[in-house]
């Protein structure tokens, strides 16, 4: 450190100084100096060991922090006597002692620069009880902030929880109600082969009822999807043929009938196959295998469905891999959409605008999960019910982006610049910790070296997340 030294009249014109004792003040003198820099340097730079605490004694600084490799000026001052630098130098090694800013010099300037350790020593010496204080202001912010963030996590993680078990639910209660319904189908279906079987119909015939029955599940598993119109008149083709062959409640059956696929010409090789007394006891023992057929499909659905549901929840937890992998970014987004389907209510509508053609990237994929959890929460939030969520993907420079935008009220301008403070939030008291963007700017900004954005007015919000499409070299 080289520079001129001060006396303690000069240094008793600041106002962080004016009220220390004669010795304090020569003590002061001898450890420190008064040190400029010409305009447009550095006076120190974030992420560098802190080894001074600053003093602006004259000339424009400006504060900054770096976001994504470019510079964001946080403040600019004139003001002599603003100070940076080391200032939790009186914490030790309890904290890591790196610049936590850039100052830069706008002008020529010149500061007072105390080192690290003789600032830390005079803080405990000088101002025990103030160490005290700060020590526990500090330590207990970083504890209840953690405190907070981990209760967070847990609130999201019951949320999703019965948002997951209300999904599975459904699936589950309506395999259930097939298997329960099938078992009746195919207990009828038992009954009614006995009474055809019982010895009236001939072996050609019986042969050519069970090759109907096989045709009869094809059509089942295959049934077109028809309009309540075509399936209407359908119906109503299906159970005038069965009035005129003298088959009881035909209103009954037509409905199973065609949505099995089943016309007109096929009931008439039915009846070419067996008797007309036989008629009704085969085209209800066709009825029950189209049914159960039918029945069978729902239960694969359901249990697919269920497959689906689990297989989302192992992507958006990441269970099965490590933290740090290659992932692609649409099927963390959809499995998030899933995860929080039950949160969304029906009036607002989800719309995925997806860049399919965007690589893979390496990122950790649990966390990012976290990030689109807050993020489309907060949008869902802000619509009160009613409105459009859009997701976005696409590609800035080396960057991939998600943009996630709602049509709500807007966030305020006048505290815009606040959204990711640490429990700062604007939900009422008890439905926000004030956390969750704060955490999802540590996670996009700290762990993966992106960014986020917002732009916001009345019904059009974006919040836009930068991340690299490749690993960032590791730095010192």
């Amino acid at each position: 450190m080289t520079g001129r030294r001060l006396t303690p009249e000069d240094l008793r014109k600041l106002f962080l100084f004016e009220a220390l004792d004669d010795d304090q003040l020569a003590w002061l003198t001898e450890r420190g100096w008064a040190v400029p820099y010409a305009a447009g340097s550095p006076v120190y730079t974030e992420g560098h060991p802190a080894t001074c605490f600053v003093v602006v004694l004259s000339g424009t600084v400006s504060l900054s922090r770096n976001v994504r490799g470019d510079d964001v000026e946080i403040s600019r001052t004139e003001q002599v006597g603003v100070y940076g630098g080391a200032t939790q130098a009186y914490l030790g090694d309890r904290v890591p002692q790196l610049y936590n800013n850039t100052m830069h010099a706008i002008t020529d300037v010149e500061v007072y620069e105390l080192p690290a350790t003789e600032f830390g020593g005079a803080m405990r010496q000088w101002f025990p009880m103030a160490m005290h204080l700060l020590e526990g202001l500090f330590i207990g912010m970083r504890n209840n902030q953690n405190a907070v963030a981990e209760r967070e996590r847990l609130l999201a993680l019951g949320a999703l929880s019965a948002g997951l078990t209300h999904e599975l639910n459904n699936p589950a209660a309506a395999a259930v109600r097939a298997t329960a319904v099938l078992r009746d189908k195919v207990a009828g279906m038992r009954h009614k082969l006995a009474m055809i079987a019982d010895g009236r119909l001939d072996g050609e015939r019986l042969h050519g009822l069970v090759e109907l029955q096989e045709t009869a599940v094809k059509k089942a598993a295959n049934a077109p999807k028809r309009s309540a119109l075509d399936a209407s008149d359908a119906e109503d083709q299906v159970g005038d043929w069965l009035d005129e062959h003298d088959v009881t409640g035909a209103w009954d059956l037509a409905p199973t009938l065609v949505a099995g696929g089943v016309d007109v010409p096929w009931l008439q090789d039915v009846a070419a196959c067996v008797p007309g007394t036989d008629l009704e006891p085969a085209v209800r023992w066709l009825s029950y295998t189209i049914e159960t057929e039918l029945l069978m499909g729902e239960i694969e659905d359901a249990v697919a469905r269920i497959s689906g549901l689990v297989g989302a929840a192992k992507q958006y937890s990441q269970l099965d891999r490590g933290p740090f992998q290659v992932v692609d970014v649409h099927e963390l987004l959809d499995a998030t959409l899933i995860m929080l389907n039950a949160k969304v209510p029906q009036g607002i509508r989800v719309v995925t605008n997806y860049d399919r053609s965007l690589p893979p990237i390496p990122a950790y994929g649990a966390e990012l999960n976290q990030v689109w959890t807050n993020l489309i929460d907060n949008a869902v939030s802000a619509m009160h019910g009613t409105g459009t969520l859009t997701i976005t993907t696409g590609r800035e420079a080396e960057c991939l982006t998600v943009e996630i935008a709602d049509t709500g009220g807007g966030i305020p301008p006048e505290v815009r610049p606040r959204i990711f403070e640490p429990f700062f939030t604007t939900k009422p008291v008890g439905e926000g910790t004030g956390l969750g963007l704060d955490i999802s700017y540590r996670i996009v900004v700290k762990k993966h070296h992106g960014d986020i954005r917002v732009t916001s007015e009345p019904g059009d919000t974006r919040f836009t997340v930068l991340l690299p499409l490749e690993e960032p070299a590791p730095t010192a």
